[in-house]
């Protein structure tokens, strides 16, 4: 080959090799799918043996678009009727204080990384006589490491289910004691990069009808535990703090009522992780229904829901209810509301994450009361939309 033929013969291949390269560096790289949110139940036998509330609260965040999240533990699933992703540490007859003394905690949160703790952990502590200061201390401890794995971890905490064990009459007092002290506690020790948020899983539970054996939940109360962490949890998922719930009232001992014949309804509240609706057209009709249901009832007491629907054609940014008790009925707990009572008058706004409603959307919201003697359902009963 002459020089000139070779010479046009480099300069041809070193331009397809530019071209080449120019197109290897101009071609977009494909962005790496979303890391699953890890999330750990942290907890005794109640969260691990077999812990069914777990498996029925990840197949209801499967159903409901929430996917993209991992369950993280050292200890693997164990049966309840399907399929699920069971990893936990819900290790059966622990102590919280002594998980905390001998930091245990710390190992588990490097082999697992979570970026979400649910906590329920206090119930063998209260049988064994802990005291409260012994055991928000161990709390306070774990938040701590918590924190070390992961600064900005989000941490919901349980007012642990009521207990009444044949061997320990007075674990029913401990046990409401100890969940009075906990929004205090959560309160001091929450802050805005790793918020605390309490998840109240002791109102409305019953030994009676929602545990086998007086401790530990059969169905009918790992469904109620499944729906108090869903609420909480999606928030947390999708960035936002829900409000905390009152403390129990220690004149309501759970072992002394029979329980409510129907849980209570988060399961039929929307995800609170919707994004704020954007501010309705002109033109727009807002409004809103409530309808109240006597959920359940035994002498004394009962178990009432509101359920509040949009009937507007533009989203609505919040909601206030207002009704008139016919008959002395006293509010004496409430769940995903800010209940207000003066005599006769209750009036029930919406909490940080269950306000904003499209059109068509519905939300509950419940409670438990007192009431003399007959328990009639209001008939002056309003829904304001904001």
């Amino acid at each position: 080959m002459s020089r000139p033929t070779l010479r046009t013969a480099l300069l041809a291949l070193l331009g397809v090799l530019a071209a080449t390269a120019l197109a290897f560096v101009a071609a977009p790289v494909s962005s790496a799918a979303a890391a699953p949110t890890r999330v750990m139940a942290l907890g005794d036998s109640i969260t691990g043996s077999p812990g069914c509330w777990r498996a029925l609260l990840w197949q209801r965040l499967q159903n409901t678009g929430y996917t993209n999240v991992d369950f993280v533990g050292t200890l693997p699933a164990q049966g309840c009727g399907f399929t699920y992703d069971g990893e936990n540490e819900g290790h059966g007859g622990f102590l919280v204080t002594n998980v905390a003394d001998q930091n245990q905690l710390a190992g588990w949160l490097s082999a697992t990384l979570p970026d979400i703790v649910l906590m329920h952990f206090g119930t063998n502590d209260v049988w064994s006589a802990r005291s409260n200061a012994q055991i928000l201390a161990a709390y306070s401890k774990l938040v701590d490491q918590m924190r070390a794995s992961k600064p900005t971890m989000r941490i919901l905490v349980a007012k642990i289910i009521p207990m009444n064990p044949a061997s320990c009459a007075e674990c029913a007092a401990r046990t409401v004691s100890l969940n009075n002290e906990i929004p205090g506690w959560a309160a001091g020790k929450t802050t805005a990069q790793s918020p605390i948020t309490v998840v109240d899983q002791w109102s409305g539970f019953s030994t009676a009808t929602d545990t086998y054996d007086g401790v530990h939940p059969n169905a009918a109360g790992d469904q109620k535990m499944s729906d108090r962490w869903y609420p909480a949890l999606t928030a947390a998922l999708s960035g936002v703090t829900p409000s905390n719930p009152p403390s129990p009232s220690a004149s309501a001992s759970p072992s002394a009522s029979p329980s409510p014949s129907a849980p209570p309804s988060p399961s039929a509240s929307p995800s609170p992780s919707r994004p704020p609706s954007p501010s309705p057209s002109t033109g727009g009709v807002k409004s809103c229904s409530v309808v109240y249901t006597i959920a359940g009832q035994w002498p004394g007491g009962f178990q009432g829901e509101l359920k509040v629907t949009n009937t507007g054609t533009v989203p609505i940014n919040g909601w206030i209810v207002r009704l008139t008790f016919p008959n002395g009925q006293v509010i004496t707990q409430s769940w995903n509301g800010v209940y207000t009572q003066s005599g006769a008058q209750l009036t029930v706004t919406n909490v940080s994450w269950n306000g904003v409603l499209q059109p068509g959307q519905s939300v509950s919201t419940g409670f438990l009361g007192s009431v003399p003697g007959t328990n009639t359902i209001p008939t002056q009963l309003t829904c304001t939309p904001l």
